[in-house]
């Protein structure tokens, strides 16, 4: 079964844009929660534009599905991952002014500063999973750094897919099957949407997690939050 992880950054940007705490993160993701999604991730960044540390902590208290907690492993991130200990902490590349995650970890080029950091966290009881991009030589990588998965970083299947869905998808097909050889486990992430996730669970039905964020609360502007992730969650009925 592929379960969904709802990514609720995007809820902490309109709280910030004005201050206070309306829409109150904490009470959102218990409501995601309540509407059936299995996870809450999280991906707190050192300028706090969204995500809070402290957002992070208050939803390890009080959510009961798994928390993931997704960033650059620099001291800080660490530290708060350490503290808190959630279910899985998921490796991304980014830098501290990106935008958005745009890239994968080079796992062969990085692997002992990977390994290490997999390897405290793995000490602590907690999965790692380490972002990449579509590519069987990363894969293999990060099987080397000790990670317990990978997520598969999902952007170009998403800017390729109305065009020719099955050329869009080959790659990350050929990715998830290097996984589960290697024995991997398997998440995926980054613009996916009702558009296209239903095709991606249908061709990688063994996928562990999908992590959304951006598409679903956007969605959720026309079709209301509980219609949203009952309408993700239907994308992935293939799996279940």
């Amino acid at each position: 079964m592929t379960k969904l992880s709802v990514n609720v950054n995007k809820i902490a940007v309109l709280r910030n844009s004005r201050g206070g705490n309306i829409p109150n993160v904490v009470k959102t993701s218990l409501d995601i929660e309540r509407f059936g999604a299995e996870g809450i991730t999280v991906h707190p960044r050192p300028d706090a534009r969204h995500i809070r540390y402290d957002d992070v902590r208050d939803l390890k208290r009080v959510i009961s599905t798994e928390l993931n907690i997704e960033g650059n492993p620099i001291p800080s991130f660490i530290d708060l991952v350490l503290e808190v200990k959630p279910a899985q902490v998921t490796l991304v590349p980014d830098a501290e002014d990106a935008i958005t995650s745009n890239a994968g970890w080079d796992t062969i080029k990085h692997r002992d500063f990977l390994k290490e950091v997999c390897s405290r966290f793995n000490e602590a009881g907690i999965r790692t999973s380490i972002f990449v991009d579509p590519v069987v030589e990363m894969i293999e990588g990060a099987k080397e750094c000790g990670t317990q998965r990978v997520e598969l970083y999902t952007e170009a299947y998403a800017a390729g897919y109305a065009a020719d869905r099955e050329r869009a998808i080959a790659p990350y097909v050929e990715a998830a099957e290097a996984a589960r050889r290697v024995g991997l486990g398997l998440n995926a992430g980054h613009d996916l949407s009702l558009e296209n996730l239903a095709y991606f669970a249908e061709r990688i039905p063994w996928c562990d997690e999908v992590s959304i964020g951006h598409a679903l609360i956007a969605d959720a502007l026309y079709l209301g939050l509980e219609k949203t992730v009952e309408s993700y969650l239907d994308c992935l009925k293939s799996t279940r």
